[in-house]
């Protein structure tokens, strides 16, 4: 690539980064503004004065501490479960030979073409018989029956690893559980991080699930939590960005954190396969 077209091609990329960029810097000025400024004409980006009182005011305004164990404590189980139930389903699809196999993994990518809307009724009439309404079960225990796309990615993923591997631990005296922990789950820890990375993702920012199951506001996450300070406090835009701003950075710096696993565990996965 001439020097030319690399400098276009990291202005193109600046240049769509910044328009991504733009909605998450406009509510960290937001939250920062005094009433007065909100809507000022023309909009002012940088407040003067920034009022760091306003991040006080919105924790204060709604149990924040509660709401955000209660998050964790979703986020953390989904996240050992999606991680168990997917790595143990992937390694069967990927490195083990049984009748219907194939027949069977394309049909759980085919789940991932319903959406959400289309088992959300059936899902809740099951779990209110079950008794699991205004629980955190509804939230947690699917994700201790797989998902599939996280089983598609890490079975792509498993399929990288050569078999040589696993017949040299197999030569070794190793059962099929013992290759899992001992082999492939080692060298798949950037998937396996992936993985867990979207699973935490999707519980902490989860907004339907515990609007639909939850009820008692002491159970509430901060999705909901951040929906019920909505209705409190519908004209304070900068509180409202300000606790949003709160909710937000967790995942921003979890990202920055982990990114080079993201990043190799998606740039390795559907090589082979």
């Amino acid at each position: 690539m001439t020097p030319m077209r690399r400098a276009a091609a990291y202005l193109t990329l600046v240049s769509l980064a910044a328009l991504f960029l733009l909605p998450f810097l406009w509510m960290l000025a937001t939250s920062l503004k005094a009433d007065a400024q909100l809507f000022a004409s023309p909009p002012r980006w940088i407040p003067a004065p920034a009022k760091w009182s306003n991040y006080a005011a919105a924790l204060g305004a709604f149990p924040f501490l509660r709401y955000l164990g209660n998050t964790l404590l979703v986020g953390s189980l989904t996240v050992i479960g999606t991680v168990m139930s997917c790595a143990v389903a992937a390694y069967g699809f990927a490195r083990l030979r049984w009748r219907g196999r194939d027949a069977l993994f394309f049909l759980m990518l085919a789940s991932l073409m319903l959406p959400t809307q289309v088992t959300l009724l059936p899902t809740f009439l099951l779990f209110r018989w079950l008794g699991w309404t205004d629980s955190y079960a509804p939230l947690v225990v699917p994700a201790f029956f797989g998902h599939a796309f996280s089983i598609f990615l890490l079975r792509q993923f498993f399929l990288t690893i050569p078999n040589e591997l696993s017949d040299a631990a197999r030569l070794d005296g190793c059962g099929e559980w013992s290759i899992f922990a001992r082999v492939i789950a080692p060298l798949a820890r950037p998937a396996l991080a992936t993985v867990a990375l979207f699973a935490f993702t999707g519980a902490w920012m989860d907004f339907l699930g515990p609007l639909v199951y939850l009820s008692d506001d002491n159970k509430y996450t901060l999705a909901l939590g951040l929906f019920s300070f909505l209705g409190r406090h519908q004209q304070q835009w900068n509180l409202l960005m300000a606790a949003a701003t709160v909710m937000t950075l967790p995942m921003v710096l979890l990202f920055l954190i982990a990114q080079r696993a993201f990043i190799e565990g998606i740039a390795t996965t559907g090589m082979k396969g």
